[in-house]
């Protein structure tokens, strides 16, 4: 071994320490961006659900789909009464963390009657 090659070993074993470094906060950050992504489609399902059940007892919808959202820590984008008892909400939800810089998880879902397909 040369005695300018001494050392270069610690700078190759530092340079894939930061490598792994990296990928294994890449990670972190996309896992955190799901897990919103799954809370945001939660909330979305149950404001649908909320709403189409209040449709049906005679009551407006989407001041019911709008608590449920944000009782379940997302923002109503869009709610809509389609016809026939069926309710269309759209949501937003904040990622926290690493995954914040991912942007907003966005969510939809539809709910009704089972005679509304």
């Amino acid at each position: 071994m040369r005695p300018a090659d001494q050392g270069s070993g610690t700078v190759l074993a530092l340079g894939l320490i930061a490598v792994s470094l990296v990928l294994g906060l890449a990670l972190a950050a996309l896992s955190s961006a799901q897990g919103a992504r799954g809370q945001a489609q939660t909330a979305a399902d149950l404001a649908a659900v909320a709403g189409a059940t209040a449709l049906q007892g005679g009551w407006d919808a989407c001041p019911t789909a709008h608590e449920t959202a944000e009782r379940n820590g997302a923002v109503v984008a869009a709610c809509v009464e389609q016809g026939d008892g069926v309710v269309r909400v759209d949501v937003t939800r904040e990622a926290t963390g690493w995954a914040g810089a991912l942007g907003t998880a966005r969510a939809a879902a539809r709910a009704g009657p089972a005679s509304a397909r």
